[in-house]
């Protein structure tokens, strides 16, 4: 079985590397964006500022509206 590990960036994304599957609450499977050489993408950034419009994927927004994450505590 393949690991997942979700790493938190500063002021940023959730990085999602592995396996994943993203489905909305209806049910719906979501596909992330591909990679800009048209292949799918082998890791997946999520939104943690709220103000994608590719929500729930990052666009960048985060940089733009000054977001700031907490101080992420260890579990």
């Amino acid at each position: 079985m393949s690991h997942v590990t979700i790493t938190p960036k500063v002021n940023g994304p959730l990085i999602v590397e592995g396996p994943v599957r993203i489905v909305t609450p209806d049910g719906r499977e979501l596909t992330p964006p591909l990679r800009k050489d048209g292949k799918p993408a082998e890791v997946v950034v999520l939104c943690r500022c709220g103000g994608s419009a590719t929500k729930p994927f990052c666009d960048g927004t985060h940089k733009r509206n000054g977001f700031q994450d907490g101080q992420v505590t260890p579990g």
